[in-house]
């Protein structure tokens, strides 16, 4: 089988994939998210941005697994807008090889996405990601997370930490007054939710479906009391 091919095949899956999470992108975000997917192969070799090697298990498992979140993160930052706090930004935690962060930057254009981690190999990574994609909406910040002193409406991580950790760590400055965590989990994680700190509350949890992932997948939508 030529690449060309298997590209293609990658393609239709994702284009599928999005239909079926009703996202509507256009032609160009699914390219961008294609040229997201070379770019996240050809770099993985020498920086280990992630343990998933096969192109075909990085669609499913980083790409949909991360725009199944998309629908969610639009319908908040819609609310936020309506709401006037103007521009959303949202900062990703320990987002390593930019998962969610980059394919929210691609997928919300209305968003400032800024994705952090303590390896500065991934934080140039993003970057060279936002050029080379031509995202004036993505930024990668080398640092950690309780460094930090700009305000965020939304913080998120994917598989980062627990969720006491997820916020205790990025709450400090962090979260502006309105703001809310988006912590993305694969089985409802009640434990985790029982070991929240008294102040901080959960309020919503929203099942997602990942389109050619048979795996539970859910949001654990926070907020300080």
């Amino acid at each position: 089988m030529t690449m060309a091919v298997s590209n293609d095949a990658l393609r239709n899956q994702l284009q599928s994939g999005a239909d079926a999470l009703a996202l509507g992108l256009t032609d160009a975000q699914i390219t961008l998210l294609m040229d997201f997917l070379a770019l996240l192969q050809k770099w993985n070799k020498v920086y280990n941005l992630t343990a998933v090697r096969d192109p075909q298990e990085m669609l499913t498992h980083h790409l949909l697994d991360s725009l199944a979140a998309v629908a969610p993160l639009r319908r908040h930052a819609a609310v936020l807008a309506g709401e006037g706090k103007g521009a959303v930004r949202l900062l990703d935690v320990g987002s390593g090889g930019g998962l969610p962060g980059v394919v929210f930057a691609i997928c919300c254009p209305e968003v400032d996405v800024s994705c952090v981690d303590t390896v500065g190999k991934k934080a140039a990574f993003i970057q060279q990601a936002a050029v080379a994609l031509k995202l004036r909406n993505l930024h990668g910040v080398h640092a950690r997370v309780e460094t930090l002193t700009t305000p965020f409406d939304i913080i998120s991580c994917r598989a980062f930490a627990s969720l006491p950790d997820f916020v205790t760590w990025s709450r400090a400055a962090l979260l502006a007054p309105h703001g809310v965590w988006l912590a993305m989990k694969g089985k409802h994680p009640e434990d985790e939710i029982a070991a929240l700190p008294a102040d901080v509350s959960v309020f919503h949890v929203e099942q997602l479906a990942v389109p050619g992932l048979d795996a539970e997948r859910c949001i654990i939508w926070m907020k300080p009391v």
